[in-house]
């Protein structure tokens, strides 16, 4: 999709689009939009940033909220997005042993107790591996801290979320 398709876009067909970036939050695409035209992929990641920044910790905090657990209920039950599908499996999240599986389900409650919201990364940069030792690590943040970090990887997901749909 060139960007001068994108920018063509009536606002409901950029949502429809776009939509699926943020997990389960279309109101970052659609205050987006009204940012258009974009230049290039870095000029919507911009917008994005932009939105998420000017929304507030409350909308921030409810973004991070939609994001599933990694191998957790909505993995176990089918109810993931198809995105978060893929990018768990890609880490070999569907393939994990009872003993994983247990380590996982134990850091991700432990983490979401202390922060209030689940434990965030960008699953296609790493492994299984990876992202037990970040879950580890990142317990011993500050909330501030891990706020931040949450919204970064969120960036990143986003960021190759969007190079696949302008393909």
């Amino acid at each position: 999709m060139t960007f001068d398709e994108v920018n063509a876009l009536s606002a409901a067909d950029f949502a429809a689009q776009f939509g699926h970036l943020f997990e389960h939050s279309p109101w970052v695409i659609e205050a987006a939009a009204r940012s258009r035209p974009f230049a290039d992929k870095q000029a919507m990641l911009k917008a994005f940033a932009s939105v998420l920044d000017e929304s507030g910790d409350d909308r921030q905090l409810a973004l991070l909220r939609a994001h599933p657990e990694l191998a957790g209920k909505a993995a176990i039950d089918g109810s993931l997005t198809k995105e978060s599908t893929a990018e768990q499996a890609s880490a070999g999240l569907d393939r994990l042993t009872e003993e994983e599986f247990k380590l996982f389900h134990a850091r991700n409650a432990a983490y979401a107790q202390k922060f209030g919201f689940p434990f965030i990364i960008c699953v296609r940069l790493t492994n299984k591996a990876g992202i037990l030792e970040a879950m580890h690590a990142r317990l011993g943040s500050t909330r501030e801290a891990e706020f931040k970090t949450a919204l970064g990887e969120v960036m990143k997901i986003v960021d190759l979320r969007l190079g696949e749909a302008l393909q």
